[in-house]
């Protein structure tokens, strides 16, 4: 008995693509840059780096529970606007206006809106270790629309 041989075509089907993590940013020169290196940091899941950037005492919760609000986060796009500053007491405070895109794990795009406060203490004066910008403030509230129509005026909030 001649036995039978079976040969099957495999059929190979491309893996989706999976989106390399957007290229590491860490710039604190100016608050602009700041900001996006905080959502630089979202972005790529790296929540410690995120928490980092605001100044001591600043954070809006405990890390634990900053970093579990942003457990369903997939992605983040930040946009930034019109930057004011002024001086007080041997520090600058720069206001900049922002709007985030954030996309859940689910594929639901939510929108927010507001400012972030900088604080650059001058570094003239401080001893080590220097403390570099930080985020001091961040008022944010949930917004629709593209990103460049969210941007408003840090003075009316």
């Amino acid at each position: 008995m001649r036995g039978l041989l079976a040969v099957g075509l495999l059929t190979v089907l491309p893996l989706p693509a999976i989106a390399a993590p957007p290229a590491y940013l860490d710039d604190r020169s100016t608050a602009s840059s700041l900001v996006r290196s905080f959502y630089n940091a979202i972005d790529r899941h790296e929540y410690a780096r995120a928490y980092s950037y605001f100044a001591e005492g600043a954070a809006p919760k405990r890390y634990a529970q900053f970093a579990a609000g942003y457990a369903d986060t997939a992605s983040v796009r930040v946009l930034t606007g019109r930057a004011t500053s002024e001086g007080a007491a041997g520090s600058t405070y720069t206001t900049v206006t922002v709007a985030i895109d954030a996309l859940s794990k689910s594929g639901r795009h939510r929108q927010y809106a507001g400012c972030y406060t900088t604080r650059l203490a001058d570094p003239a004066i401080q001893e080590p270790p220097v403390v570099p910008m930080v985020i001091f403030r961040a008022q944010l509230h949930a917004a629709f629309g593209s990103l460049a129509s969210l941007l408003g005026d840090c003075a009316a909030d």
